[in-house]
């Protein structure tokens, strides 16, 4: 399929809620993706019919609906699989989102492997996620835990990695494939390849590029990948962890329960195959299946072209936001090396108050420290405002977010200008 910018725009009629009139009837634009983005109606009718007509636990039963039930779980395993490239769906484990998944790996992985003394290494703009799994652990170990800084262009300082590895003392690289404030695309290939010639493992957080881009793990090559299903038209309570067969073999359970077993003993027990060894008790079922078709909808679309919709929007946003008076942008200035997020601040407005105001505009973003407490440090600011596209936003959005901004930047204006009539006076 070759999407074209109406095409897009057509896509807005699967997603009821982009109808809703908001704040004094005003027409909902929905800017805040990064957090989560909205379901369209195959989804949503995916998850209702489950419940209407299937409803059943899986891998338990024999009778009709738990047949149905249980095929269709796994073969939103075997979809997910595909969407990767990754040959062998027993390494999809699915977990409730991106942060399981790396609290998983830091428990049933990070206690068997780190040791006193040895360095885990991220980076500067990490999600809370992917940083205090670390803390507790490299506490717990008596490890070190390092950053790789990030440059005035919001670009990581990569020669920090380099230093780091030489150490011999680096037993994982962990970072995010897209940073969720500054849209900054790491250079995993660079990452992966650095990492692999000293026989270092590899985690990435995919929760902002799988929805974004093509991802073919094959090719990545890192040890570890999560994300999140709600960050991509599908539903919370849903994420996946892919590992290396040869590392979740070896790996210990994270949960202890029923389906993670496969004969349990006064004394002992023994553990099931992949994936189940990972997936103890009832699973989210009705909102795997819906999942599924998230990934089908993506996959209709194609993931280069929402790729290129997204860099035309995030090109046009950044234009248009530099002509805003008093504004502040964060991030690389080129589009290409970013995904579609936009975070920024105005000088002595504070982010609550900006996303209040243009909130009453009906455009919906995100004000605070979007989990990136670390990053804001490095930023010098407490919190920042962000923007963040998909595949439903369109020109005439960023239009109106535009036009909300100028009437920020224009009360600021007259902020300032009654400060200084009002020091000449005195």
């Amino acid at each position: 399929m070759h999407a074209t910018t109406s095409s897009f725009e057509d896509l807005r009629n699967d997603f009821p809620v982009l109808n809703r009139r908001v704040r004094d009837n005003k027409k909902l634009v929905y800017l805040d993706n990064a957090a989560t983005t909205q379901k369209p109606n195959q989804v949503i009718d995916a998850i209702s019919d489950y419940y209407k007509n299937h409803n059943s636990n899986i891998h338990r039963a024999v009778h009709a609906l738990a047949e149905e039930s249980t095929e269709a779980f796994e073969e939103t395993r075997d979809k997910v699989a595909k969407f990767l490239n990754v040959e062998d769906s027993q390494e999809i484990i699915f977990v409730r989102g991106t942060t399981e998944g790396i609290n998983l790996v830091a428990y049933a992985w990070g206690r068997d492997n780190i040791k006193e003394g040895d360095i885990i290494v991220t980076t500067e703009y990490e999600h809370h996620s992917n940083i205090v799994p670390w803390q507790l652990l490299t506490q717990e170990k008596k490890a070190k835990l390092k950053y790789i800084d990030i440059d005035d262009n919001g670009e990581l300082m990569l020669e920090q990695l380099d230093d780091y590895l030489s150490t011999g003392k680096v037993k994982l690289v962990t970072f995010s494939h897209m940073s969720n404030v500054l849209g900054t695309i790491s250079p995993v290939k660079e990452i992966v390849s650095k990492c692999r010639s000293v026989g270092v493992k590899v985690l990435i957080d995919g929760a902002q590029s799988v929805p974004h881009m093509k991802i073919d793990l094959t090719d990545l090559n890192s040890d570890f990948y999560v994300f999140s299903a709600h960050k991509m038209l599908g539903p919370t309570g849903v994420g996946v962890l892919w590992a290396k067969k040869e590392i979740l073999e070896k790996m210990s359970p994270f949960l202890g329960g029923g389906d993670m077993i496969r004969e349990v003993h006064k004394y002992e027990t023994t553990w099931n195959d992949l994936p189940y060894k990972f997936e103890a008790g009832t699973p989210n079922i009705a909102d795997v299946i819906g999942f599924a078709k998230a990934i089908e909808y993506l996959e209709k679309i194609g993931m280069d072209n929402i790729r290129n919709h997204e860099l035309e929007l995030t090109k046009y946003a950044l234009d248009e936001m530099k002509k805003v008076p008093g504004i502040t942008l964060y991030g690389t200035k080129e589009p290409e090396k970013r995904g579609g997020v936009v975070s920024f601040n105005f000088n002595d407005v504070h982010p609550h108050d900006v996303g209040t105001i243009i909130d009453k505009e009906g455009v919906a973003i995100r004000s605070g420290h979007h989990c990136a407490q670390v990053l804001m440090e490095k930023l010098n600011v407490a919190a920042t405002n962000r923007v963040s596209f998909y595949i439903y936003n369109t020109k005439e959005e960023i239009d109106v977010l535009i036009a909300s901004l100028q009437t920020v930047g224009a009360a600021l204006s007259r902020i300032w200008t009654t400060f200084i009539l009002a020091s000449c006076w005195n």
